[in-house]
């Protein structure tokens, strides 16, 4: 066990829970550390049920394209837990990660407090100390009682699209998920609101008009699809015609949209030559992206590996449109290995590739006590009446892929199994 890990388990076991939503034990810690949450660079808030990190990969993109330099907060990490926190532009040094870690974890003082809460202390503590000129700052679960929404005074605020997720935490409708992301919308800041379906509109803008906040909506205030290959994007400042964003699918001109609408409704300093290199240049790991290595040779000549870390039901279907788009481009047969947590269901996970799919073959995501039996996976994918059987191993799932001739063979259900892939391929994101 590397030290952070040892560090990390520890910090893990102040609480009992994982998630209990609060900010009062995060207030405190953050007080006896000199309230670094307030002493940060201009922060870009940005909450969502799918979308917030290819938005965020944008917006750093493209700012970077501009001469900016930018820290960013995600979650969760794919394979080490360096990837949650960049600091001007670089993942932090394990050695200044373990510094602030057991800095706070000092100051703390064994109070009880959850991995999250104390995580993104140390975060924050490391961007207060830190120069840059903006800070992208991903909600990690919601947004009301999320660890992230202690900042007072965002430059901007994104949300984007809102769907069925967490609902033991965050409510069972969409538009009561829509309020908890809302939530994190402050008066006085700008806030960007991707496409909505009308509840989770409708939820959003009650809150915003509480707030005093006009919020910018897109499909109303501002546009972005696919035309001709290229991306345009338009809103009442005029259009922009754009090379065609680095990530794939259809649902990534939108994503690109929504940072292109927060880069013009914020004033941020990113001209035209600027986005259009940010679009060329974005990277966001494990969102359906080619996989090559020694997992892909597994497969043998013809066939396509890819990876995306879709693990719900908004998320796949975003992903078989995207396969299904790639398909009429290239008609190749699909056979997609899946793993997921159990608070997925495999029903609504697969009922988009019904159709698509030649092959389900299942997972238990290693290392995941939470993670569906591959045995159980598969069992659910027979009632929906797909092809199904279980693998022990990625590696054996590959081999079994690879009886299918010229394949596109796609990992998908869930950022935790796209981490084991990355770790086992020896590719690990920068």
């Amino acid at each position: 066990m590397s030290r952070t890990d040892a560090i990390l388990k520890r910090l893990s076991g102040l609480h009992p829970k994982l998630i209990d939503l609060s900010l009062e034990r995060l207030n405190l810690l953050l007080a006896d550390l000199d309230y670094p949450h307030r002493r940060l660079p201009p922060v870009i808030h940005v909450a969502g049920t799918n979308g917030k990190g290819s938005t965020i990969a944008y917006l750093r993109a493209m700012l970077e394209a501009a001469g900016k330099s930018v820290h960013v907060y995600t979650s969760p990490h794919l394979v080490r837990f360096n990837e949650r926190i960049r600091l001007a532009g670089k993942l932090v040094s394990t050695r200044r990660l373990n510094a602030v870690l057991e800095r706070v974890e000092a100051v703390n003082a064994g109070r009880p407090i959850t991995y999250f809460e104390v995580t993104t202390a140390a975060a924050f503590v490391l961007f207060a100390e830190s120069k840059a000129d903006y800070l992208l700052l991903e909600v990690g679960m919601g947004g009301t009682y999320d660890t992230t929404n202690v900042v007072d005074h965002p430059l901007g605020v994104i949300i984007t699209p809102v769907d069925l997720d967490h609902m033991a935490f965050l409510g069972n409708t969409i538009g009561k998920i829509a309020v908890e992301k809302a939530n994190i919308m402050k008066r006085g800041s700008p806030a960007v609101i991707a496409r909505q379906a009308d509840e989770g509109l409708a939820s959003i803008q009650r809150v915003a008009a509480k707030l005093g906040v006009t919020p910018f909506v897109g499909g109303q205030d501002f546009d972005a699809y696919a035309q001709d290959g290229r991306l345009v994007y338009q809103d009442e400042d005029g259009l922009l015609d754009l090379p065609p964003p680095r990530l794939i699918g259809n649902h990534q001109f939108e994503n690109a949209g929504v940072a292109i609408a927060a880069i013009r409704h914020f004033g941020l300093p990113v001209d035209e030559a600027a986005i259009a290199k940010g679009l060329a240049n974005v990277v966001w790991p494990a969102r359906l992206s080619p996989v090559q290595g020694k997992l892909r040779d597994l497969l043998g000549p013809g066939a396509e590996l890819w990876l995306d870390g879709g693990h719900n039901a908004h998320g796949t279907r975003a992903l078989s449109q995207a396969l299904s788009d790639m398909n009429r481009a290239r008609p190749a047969p699909l056979v997609l290995i899946l793993g997921m947590m159990n608070t997925r269901s495999p029903a609504d996970v697969l009922a988009p590739f019904a159709g698509m799919a030649e092959r389900i073959i299942t997972l238990t995501i290693p290392g995941e006590s939470n993670a569906h039996d591959a045995a159980f996976i598969a069992a659910e994918a027979k009632k929906s009446g797909f092809n199904a059987a279980p693998a022990k191993t990625i590696e054996a799932a590959l081999k079994l892929a690879a009886g299918t001739a010229n394949a596109r063979v796609v990992i998908s259900g869930s950022l935790y199994l796209a981490g084991q892939v990355l770790l086992k391929n020896g590719t690990y994101p920068d």
